[in-house]
């Protein structure tokens, strides 16, 4: 480690600052009067001030969307990619710098549509980062389209008389993918219960998908306004590994305790329908880690400029 990189290392470990939540907040949201996207990103602001991290040490990625502004909201380092893209670019980041604290904000088409492959391979790769799936189940930002989380029979702007198919499960296919090490659900209309799973993603050793429900007000107002209006359509998962939030046991009856070690019981209670399960479904820290298995070797910033500028130099006419 070269003297520079030494200098830089004590100063953040001797670095004294405290943060408040306002420090981690950037431009002003555009998003939509009434759109989860707001309770994410205040979910996300409460958990880097509950854990003080550094906004320089902080990097978040999206892909395109209206939940793909969000490191726009941000202080903090961020990446606003290409559709789809977010998680290759996450990934480059995460191997070249895991001294990173990364998340990944990704929309229903960004991840399962045009990033379906990289999500895949994400969740194989198990690399040690958050990503959120802010689900609202059709194409908001360019005005309505089905999704491939959209519901059979809801009318969108390209498929006026009703979703054809089924509507692609998030949760069961994620606990498909081998090495898969998080699994988890939330709301955000439960907003408790979506900052414990949240922080509990954080504190996760590998990669840590959680699918977010979440409302459009302007194109899919209705979806899940039936499980926001009746509690009794809503039942946690709990356990001591998993997510608890005792508050919210008073207001929803229906706790049901599961072991997120159990792959098999998570994908059984992932594909029944009976009621909107949240929790976390599965959690193995055992799991192999892609940046254990692919060391980078570590470069100091002159060594990566210097390899940098001999890599262009070689396009050089």
């Amino acid at each position: 480690m070269t003297g520079a990189a030494c200098s830089l290392l004590a100063w953040l470990n001797e670095d004294e600052r405290t943060f408040e939540i306002g420090d981690y907040e950037g431009a002003l949201p555009r998003w939509c009067a009434g759109c989860g996207d707001h309770s994410i990103l205040a979910a996300a602001q409460r958990l880097l001030t509950a854990e003080q991290l550094r906004p320089e040490q902080t990097v978040f990625v999206s892909g395109i969307g209206c939940s793909s502004r969000f490191p726009h909201y941000v202080h903090a380092y961020g990446f606003h990619g290409l559709h789809g893209r977010a998680l290759p670019v996450a990934t480059g980041i995460k191997l070249h710098r895991p001294d990173l604290h990364v998340f990944v904000v990704m929309g229903d088409g960004d991840c399962c549509s045009i990033g379906a492959g990289h999500w895949l391979h994400a969740v194989r790769y198990n690399l040690d980062m958050v990503a959120l799936l802010l689900d609202n189940s059709v194409y908001a930002l360019t005005k309505n389209q089905t999704s491939p989380t959209t519901p059979r029979g809801m009318p969108t702007n390209t498929q006026p008389y009703g979703s054809y198919l089924p509507a692609l499960d998030p949760i069961s296919a994620t606990l498909g993918i081998t090495n898969a090490s998080f699994v988890a659900q939330t709301a955000e209309w439960v907003p408790a219960h979506l900052y414990a799973t949240i922080r509990a993603a954080y504190h996760h050793r590998g990669f840590a998908f959680v699918r977010i429900l979440q409302r459009c007000p302007v194109y899919a107002p209705e979806l899940f306004q039936d499980a926001v209006r009746d509690r009794d359509l809503i039942e946690f998962l709990v356990h001591e590994d998993g997510v608890r939030v005792p508050e919210l046991e008073r207001l929803y009856t229906h706790q049901r305790p599961h072991d997120p070690r159990d792959l098999n019981e998570a994908r059984r209670l992932a594909a029944a329908n009976d009621r909107i399960r949240l929790g976390v479904f599965f959690r193995d820290e055992s799991r192999e880690r892609y940046e254990e298995v692919r060391r980078v070797p570590a470069r100091s910033a002159p060594e990566r400029i210097r390899l940098l500028e001999q890599e262009l130099d070689r396009y050089a006419v």
